[in-house]
């Protein structure tokens, strides 16, 4: 019996997502890539695959699941099987710096970024590159917004990185980056599911960069002054330029990434930057409540739901 293959290895984030599948009555089945042995002499079984491998595996102790991940990729291509965000997804999701190069590639612009390797060469680079100005320290490798900290003069990451509590970078690559000061501290996550816009949010950096939107990964409400109502972190948006929908909607289909969250912002002058395409999406709740989408193929679960599904489909009629 063919199936629909959730490859991930973070449970808690696969609830939504099973929800969906289930209401809907798909036959689906999890691999859960932590470990595992696979005969590549023997061909996968049927049905479609969705790769849901994250970056920041390695924050749950799985230090070797994109790696394990990109094997089994390589294994269900040789095979022909129908994989939804597939090799070429999964490295995207990997390298912010791979991330850079394509849509940069693809006409899309990004902020000025410089790859470090080497601790010792990051204090140098940043008065180098980004003299007198606030500059981001970042992870090539990340996910979840963790790692990524703002640094308002040299002299600060210099104890930051010179420091105890300094974390190396899982794949010994550090990015300094340009620090985009937008007229408010919002910027928007654009998904996309079949490779198609699927709506956009609106997301409140008030308090950081950790911006993951899955119920796991909630935190409170930003601050606000007392006697006003708390500022919603997640807000579903009307939609992005259409300009811009198309170039990264070009994108997606060119670097073979059909399921994505992809992340910009907008400074003063009217600079609109992408700094991370997120492949293994997740969506936030409470937003999609209050645009009532819960529970529709308008919401993000229910949108992969129903595409998993026609390619399921696709594939019983084609057999």
């Amino acid at each position: 019996m063919r199936r629909i293959h959730i490859l991930h290895e973070n449970a808690a984030w696969l609830p939504p997502l099973a929800t969906a599948m289930d209401q809907r009555r798909l036959p689906w089945t999890e691999w859960f890539l932590d470990s595992g042995t696979f005969d590549l002499s023997e061909p996968p079984p049927e049905g479609v695959f969705y790769n849901r491998m994250s970056a920041s595996s390695h924050t749950r102790d799985h230090r070797f699941s994109a790696e394990l991940t990109a094997g089994v990729l390589a294994w269900l291509t040789r095979w022909g099987r129908r994989v939804v965000n597939g090799p070429g997804a999964l490295d995207l999701e990997i390298s912010k710096v791979r991330q850079y190069a394509a849509l940069e590639a693809h006409g899309v612009a990004t902020p000025h970024t410089v790859l470090v390797a080497g601790r010792d060469r990051i204090v140098a680079a940043a008065k180098r590159h980004f003299p007198d100005q606030p500059v981001i320290l970042k992870p090539n490798r990340g996910g979840k917004g963790l790692g990524v900290q703002l640094f308002q003069s040299g002299d600060s990451l210099a104890n930051y990185v010179q420091g105890a509590s300094y974390e190396p970078p899982v794949d010994g690559l550090q990015l300094l980056q340009e620090y985009v000061r937008a007229p408010r501290p919002f910027i928007t996550r654009a998904e996309f599911v079949g490779g198609r816009f699927l709506y956009a949010v609106q997301v409140d950096t008030s308090d950081g960069f950790e911006l993951c939107p899955a119920d796991a990964c909630a935190i409170e409400d930003a601050n606000c002054p007392i006697g006003e109502a708390p500022r919603e972190k997640f807000t579903i948006i009307d939609g992005i330029p259409d300009a811009l929908r198309q170039r990264l909607e070009r994108f997606l289909a060119a670097t073979g990434v059909e399921v994505a969250g992809i992340e910009f912002i907008t400074d003063a002058d009217g600079r609109t930057l992408v700094y991370d395409v997120n492949t293994n999406t997740n969506y936030n709740p409470d937003a999609e409540a209050r645009a009532g989408r819960t529970g529709t193929a308008r919401s993000g679960p229910g949108a992969i739901a129903e595409f998993l599904g026609g390619e399921l489909t696709r594939l019983r009629i084609a057999a």
